[in-house]
């Protein structure tokens, strides 16, 4: 599960540890896995806030990505549109910095987020969140 948030145009991204297992050092949007029996909506809400310290509000599924990690493991990512609440973002110990991405200018996002950033300037997502 992930949060594509976006506020004023721009998209919150946070960089991993160094010391990462899988995509060390790397930006990406927050979220994280289910604990079993978890609501999805539940559980993205728990993983944006333990990431970012950000309530979030979900508005809509926005994309499916299915990949194999490098340990041969298969993923289906299921990425929602989301708002933040609040404000004043705390990150957790497993990212070192955010930035608030311009989805204007594509330049040096992460290559998976290419197509949904496009996807979400392509739909007029921007409606939904401001």
């Amino acid at each position: 599960m992930k949060a594509f948030i976006v506020k004023e145009g721009k998209l919150l991204i946070l960089k991993r540890i160094k010391n990462e297992v899988h995509y060390a050092d790397k930006w990406d949007i927050p979220g994280g896995r289910l604990l079993p029996g978890e609501d999805p909506f539940d559980g993205l809400k728990r993983e944006t806030k333990e990431e970012t310290g950000l309530d979030v509000e979900i508005l809509l599924p926005f994309a499916v990505n299915h990949f194999v990690r490098d340990d041969g493991q298969k993923i289906t990512m299921m990425i929602f549109l989301c708002r933040p609440l609040s404000g004043d973002i705390v990150l957790s110990k497993a990212h070192t910095e955010y930035r608030w991405f311009d989805l204007g200018s594509l330049n040096g996002l992460q290559d998976w987020l290419v197509p949904i950033a496009k996807d979400f300037s392509r739909y007029k997502l921007g409606n939904f969140v401001s």
